[in-house]
């Protein structure tokens, strides 16, 4: 399946999730590629599957000659299939994100975003079902405040480096980053390893112990 397609997107959606794929990428030698725990759905019930599509955002003290200047660039330049991760400073004050900026990639085909800091407009953000993923929500607006400095550059968000075009998966565990050179190695062992966890499943409940089990699959 083309990995730019919709359905393959939908179908990681569908039949794999954050811990199945973090298992798989920690086999792969990729151990650090879930977010701090922190980065929390907005809504119960919110995923993400898309492609990153990343900025990078520093603290600023007044506001810039052209306010919002990359970030409007950005959000007007959204592919089908892509997911906007916002790398933030560490202070926690004021919401990068809202619901004229979701609108705006929902209508381009953006699947959601991924913030290492905050939202606002959280109340409508869940009445379009838009899924964010975030450290939480303020009211206060990010101009004069923060400031995007670069899009689609490498950022480091919820202690992962992110690369744009990286698959970003996310669901009520937290969020996991799937780096390019390992993405078909890990989306099909995942589907593999799913399919032995519904067979360990069966067999618990048919009365077999956790370690029988374990010992006889690997798979825990």
């Amino acid at each position: 399946m083309n990995q730019q397609d919709p359905d393959y997107f939908a179908s990681i959606e569908r039949d794999l999730y954050t811990a199945v794929l973090a298992d798989i990428l920690d086999d792969l030698g990729h151990r650090d590629r879930s977010m701090h725990h922190d980065i929390r759905p907005l809504y119960d019930g919110a995923k993400i599957v898309g492609r990153a599509a990343t900025l990078l955002v520093a603290e600023v003290f007044e506001i810039p000659d052209e306010p919002y200047k990359l970030e409007l660039e950005m959000l007007d330049d959204v592919k089908p299939g892509e997911v906007l991760v916002f790398s933030t400073p560490p202070s926690r004050a004021v919401g990068i994100f809202g619901e004229l900026m979701a609108t705006r990639t929902q209508i381009l085909g953006g699947r959601g975003a991924v913030i290492d800091g905050l939202t606002r407009d959280m109340s409508q953000l869940i009445e379009m079902e838009f899924p964010v993923f975030c450290a939480g929500t303020s009211p206060a607006d990010a101009k004069g405040r923060l400031d995007v400095i670069g899009i689609r550059v490498p950022v480091s968000v919820g202690g992962v480096l992110v690369q744009d075009g990286d698959l970003v998966v996310a669901d009520g565990d937290g969020c996991v980053v799937v780096p390019a050179e390992a993405e078909a190695e890990t989306i099909a062992k995942a589907r593999e390893k799913v399919s032995g966890e519904d067979m360990v499943r069966d067999r618990l409940l048919g009365g077999a112990t956790l370690a029988e089990v374990f010992n006889e699959t690997g798979i825990l």
